[in-house]
């Protein structure tokens, strides 16, 4: 019997995309998992059957209790936390009063959060006869394996992702220490692809023999729940999704959109627009807009071609390099639209930027460029990839002539933002769509989001390297070159935005029998339940 220890919640993308799709693939396969996590919602995973909340006073109660509709089955733990949540980025749960980067936390505060996590999860071991735990992230989970696994004389696997990796480990030494020692006792480390392998060798050097722990476990991708779908059958797919959001909560409205820019002007200060921001986001940002079915409805889908970014809405997912692109793509095939689906402290920011565009606002521009990640709360570091595509601009004496493109192309309808979605809607948005692209500027293990856009034919563009450079290669020998080529964006910051400029008019009009051939490779290297048999056996193995 094993358990996964993971955090966080089940929505969203990245490592809460990966556990959820994991367990529901060793659920297909029959297998009985056990999951603690802090998943708010349990009921709307169908494969989670049972969900137990332990209260900070020692009781415990089921929260949730049905039959499961897979073979197999999981059962939901929930230790209760407190006010206090670590995590890597800052974010918002609606549970907590204090949500921090784990870095902030003292000493103190770290302890008493492995405590709760250790006292938990060692009841759950001992009462379900659990002999192999898989931890995800570096940290903080991976210390609480391995403080449980000592007490039970069991054994536990890592599974690192970048984040923790980058925010944390690499940030704080006392992270380090504490994933140091997790990876020095743990009897397996799951890595997806070469580049983690040797992010996780370059950190821990003094650990001996950590290489023969690891064993590559690709990222997958639930392929039956995504489809090609035809030009012609764009505008059903999309009407397929705005049914399923009829009952749905929702987050931004347009009064809250539109109270943002009639603040705005050329001479707002970086403490007025930070005021502004924070005004307009009083919002839950991890909900669909109130009016995304009126936004995708105005598309023409069999007409328009269509860019997607999907992920958080924050500077290292580069999205911006993406906006910055937009005013030269349009001005060569102004039927393209831009939809942006996730949530995160940049869409103030972004929405900020596109009205100064769209209002010739230049001097407004050129600061929020400068103040970049102040506006989002990550520091004081300017969007890098947008300064140095003005500086090749003003070098070449166009920077004039690209904000005169700017004002008659960019404005609200052009780059659409529609809130957060989940895989029941994104599952019919991905293949509507022409070309995804994710900019990330940071090393990331593999997006999945990736692997999606694989699976539904919509053509993935990412910056080469990391995991993602290892996604696009794993395409190389169905596609040829010069196509695989176009999904390349470089990781240098100073070419990233003319990457895109110059991809994505060639990537709009690749064939459709490259779009059949996407998906081939998705189900044949990225298919979550092979990749489930794999982790579950290897698991299995160490007890």
């Amino acid at each position: 019997m094993i358990a996964i220890l993971h955090g966080y919640l089940l929505e969203g993308s990245g490592s809460n995309l990966w556990t959820r799709s994991i367990i529901e693939s060793l659920c297909d396969n029959g297998e009985t998992v056990h999951l603690v996590c802090q998943e708010n919602y349990p009921e709307i995973y169908e494969f989670i059957s049972e969900a137990i909340l332990y209260r900070l006073n020692g009781d415990r109660g089921t929260i949730l209790k049905r039959k499961s509709p897979y073979s197999g089955r999981c059962i939901m733990h929930k230790p209760e936390l407190g006010k206090t949540l670590p995590v890597y980025v800052t974010d918002k749960y609606e549970e907590f009063t204090d949500v921090r980067p784990m870095i902030d936390l003292s000493n103190e505060e770290l302890d008493n959060y492995l405590q709760i996590n250790v006292k938990t999860l060692q009841q759950v071991v001992v009462e379900n006869n659990i002999n192999a735990l898989l931890a995800n992230h570096a940290v903080l989970m991976s210390v609480v394996a391995q403080q449980v696994a000592k007490l039970q004389n069991i054994h536990y696997a890592i599974m690192p992702h970048g984040s923790a990796i980058e925010y944390a480990v690499k940030k704080d030494k006392r992270f380090f220490n504490y994933a140091e020692s997790a990876f020095n006792d743990a009897q397996r480390i799951y890595v997806i692809g070469k580049e983690i392998r040797s992010r996780v060798n370059n950190l821990f050097p003094l650990i001996p023999d950590i290489d023969p722990k690891m064993i590559d476990l690709n990222l997958g991708v639930n392929t039956s729940l995504f489809n090609l779908v035809k030009v012609s059958d764009r505008s059903e797919n999309i009407s397929k999704l705005c049914s399923l959001l009829k009952d749905v909560q929702r987050g931004k409205t347009e009064g809250q959109s539109q109270r943002l820019v009639k603040g705005l002007s050329t001479g707002i200060s970086k403490n007025e627009l930070i005021e502004s921001i924070k005004a307009s986001s009083a919002y839950n940002a991890k909900l669909t807009d109130k009016n995304a079915e009126e936004k995708l409805q105005m598309i023409d889908w069999e007409n328009e071609k269509i860019i997607l970014f999907v992920g958080r809405l924050i500077a290292n997912k580069g999205l911006h390099s993406i906006v910055a692109a937009m005013p030269e793509i349009l001005d060569v095939e102004p039927n393209v639209r831009l939809i942006v689906v996730g949530h995160g402290p940049q869409r103030e920011t972004l929405e900020a930027m596109i009205w100064a565009f769209e209002n010739n606002h230049i001097g407004l521009v050129k600061n929020i460029i400068k103040w970049g990640r102040e506006l989002e709360e990550h520091g004081d570091t300017h969007l890098e990839e947008f300064q140095l595509y003005f500086d090749h601009l003003e070098k070449t004496g166009e920077l004039d002539n690209y904000f005169d493109k700017a004002q008659k192309h960019i404005n609200k309808d052009r780059v659409v933002f529609t809130g957060y979605l989940t895989h029941r809607e994104l599952r019919y948005l991905f293949p509507a769509c022409d070309v995804a692209i994710f900019p990330s500027v940071v090393a990331e293990a593999g997006p999945l989001v990736f692997l999606e856009a694989m699976a539904s034919g919509c053509f993935p563009i990412g910056t080469y390297f990391a995991g993602m450079g290892a996604s696009i290669d794993s395409v190389s020998y169905a596609i040829p070159p010069e196509i695989v080529d176009l999904m390349k964006l470089s990781p240098n910051a100073g070419q990233t935005v003319r990457d895109i400029v110059t991809h994505v008019k060639s990537a709009l009009y690749v064939d459709e029998t490259y779009k059949d051939k996407l998906r081939k490779v998705a189900i044949e290297k990225y298919d979550w339940n092979n990749i489930s048999k794999k982790l579950s056996t290897d698991l299995q193995a160490l007890s």
